[in-house]
């Protein structure tokens, strides 16, 4: 997918600033349009307010935990796609979240190319979703 193509929101969520900056830098510079929240609340603001395509979500948080702000976001919006990110989280949390309803779940530290294959995929799928739940519609 070339640059132009990549033209669409991205919200990143992540309490580490470094982290959350960097990548949401690199991600940027591959033409994605970037969101950046330091917290479940302040991503489930965005969303009501400024919604994304796809949300790259961290799993442990201070105060709105990951799975918390993964539900809240599927409650405002059920066809933005959720990539849940952890740096240690039990098999039995990662199976619970695919069963959720999350994208996928990566462990940190990513890999950037890694995340921006699975940011296309989500963002193709959520296509794909709304253009099925608008052909059901008619």
């Amino acid at each position: 997918m070339d640059k132009k193509q990549r033209e669409f929101k991205v919200l990143l969520v992540d309490d580490e600033d470094v982290f959350r900056e960097a990548t949401a830098r690199q991600l940027s510079v591959r033409g994605f349009i970037v969101l950046a929240a330091a917290s479940g609340e302040a991503a489930v603001e965005i969303v009501r307010t400024d919604p994304p395509e796809v949300v790259v979500l961290d799993q442990q948080m201070p105060g709105m935990h990951g799975s918390d702000t993964f539900i809240a976001i599927k409650e405002i919006d059920p066809l933005i796609e959720v990539i849940m990110l952890t740096g240690n989280t039990s098999v039995d949390n990662a199976i619970e979240m695919m069963q959720m309803g999350t994208f996928d779940y990566l462990m940190k530290p990513i890999n950037v190319d890694e995340l921006l294959y699975k940011i296309e995929d989500a963002y193709t799928r959520k296509k794909l979703n709304e253009k099925r739940q608008q052909e059901a519609g008619q």
